[in-house]
């Protein structure tokens, strides 16, 4: 942190990132105290019982970044961001490999849309960011994030993996590097299309993704979509779509998310993931959020049994300022079919609890 302060200092004495560009230092720093019991420090399922722990991001994924844009006059910027991911507990990055792990990119803003170019995160993770019904909060532990966004599709005995698309990485293709997004807005209406390069020598098909999303937001209502095709070095197909709805009414909030997708992942087998969601969240006072949320995940997959499991969470959000939040949060996991798995020669225990008493800071 001390790092990033003094940058910020040297920027706004220079006067070149605020001055001539309009850069912003920003972040996020969130850690817990978790008690967990059939989980592990990496919420994977364990035989060894209770585990305390300091975790990061558990509210809200820690975090750096830098943004700026600029006006280039009759309604356009230029713009750009760059964003890494942070473990607090450990002070480590969240990528070995990427210094700006959750976003590098820059483009043009217009009065009609939008066009970037960079690492960015996908098409379908912008369809359910409005709709997720815990708000995307805990990314490493929400299947949305992780299932229907395709952060970390590895679980149980088996996974797809493999990669698709340009992400870099074997089952999490929640961001993918080389993509080309573009926007356009009409009324509450918007609708967005991206394509990623997989820069295979000699090939134009391995390794890319493309996709189209529409989102529509008015008054209470949020409705958003996309659908997206990613393909391996092989050049087989992972398809994956989502659906889902917001509403407000007061100081209640509904939403509710359908998830799905189907990866080739070898001749003759293929993996199919499914999550159904739903929550609801209450202003308890102008100061204290309460939300709750239910994820129902199944899987399917040649040559083993039908696994998933079933997720509850609650948060409970008392604001101390407008940077600072002190936050309660439980979980309770049920693992389906031999999604649990064995550590050794012993089986994980079939379920799994957790409560987390944390503080998030935004800067």
């Amino acid at each position: 942190m001390r790092h990033y302060s003094t940058f910020a200092l040297l920027c706004a004495a220079s006067g070149t990132c605020l001055g001539q560009s309009g850069a912003v230092l920003y972040g996020i720093a969130d850690a817990g105290i978790r008690y967990a019991n059939g989980l592990n420090a990496a919420n994977a399922p364990t035989a060894s019982g209770a585990m305390p722990a300091v975790s990061s991001g558990i509210d809200n994924t820690s975090r750096w970044g830098l943004r700026g844009q600029e006006d280039l006059g009759g309604g356009w910027q230029a713009l750009y961001r760059l964003e890494g991911g942070l473990n607090l507990d450990t002070g480590s990055a969240a990528k070995a490999d990427k210094l700006f792990d959750r976003q590098a990119w820059v483009g043009f803003k217009s009065p009609l849309g939008s066009v970037t170019l960079g690492r960015q995160a996908t098409l379908l993770a912008d369809a359910i960011a409005p709709v997720d019904p815990l708000g995307i909060r805990y990314a490493a532990f929400n299947p949305n994030v992780n299932i229907t966004g395709l952060s970390n599709t590895a679980f149980g005995r088996h996974a797809f993996g493999q990669q698709y698309g340009s992400s870099g990485y074997a089952d999490n293709f929640y961001r993918l590097d080389n993509m080309v997004k573009t926007s356009a807005s009409l009324g509450p209406v918007v609708a967005r299309a991206a394509y990623s390069f997989g820069e295979v020598a000699g090939a134009t098909s391995p390794l890319s993704t493309w996709g189209g999303a529409l989102a529509y937001q008015q008054a209470g209502l949020a409705v958003s979509g996309a659908a997206m095709r990613l393909r391996n070095r092989d050049n087989l197909n992972l398809d994956a779509a989502t659906v889902g709805a917001a509403y407000k009414m007061d100081t209640w909030q509904f939403k509710a998310n359908l998830g799905v997708n189907r990866a080739d992942v070898g001749a003759g087998k293929s993996v199919r993931q499914g999550v159904l969601s739903a929550g609801v969240s209450r202003q308890m006072a102008q100061d204290l959020l309460l939300t709750t949320a239910y994820y129902k995940v199944r899987r399917s997959a040649t040559g083993h049994i039908d696994d998933g499991f079933q997720r509850a969470f609650a948060y409970l959000e008392k604001t101390l300022s407008p940077r600072s939040t002190l936050y309660l949060e439980s979980d309770y996991t049920l693992w389906q079919g031999d999604a649990a798995g064995v550590t050794g020669t012993r089986a994980n225990d079939r379920k799994g609890m957790g409560l987390t008493l944390g503080l998030m800071h935004k800067f």
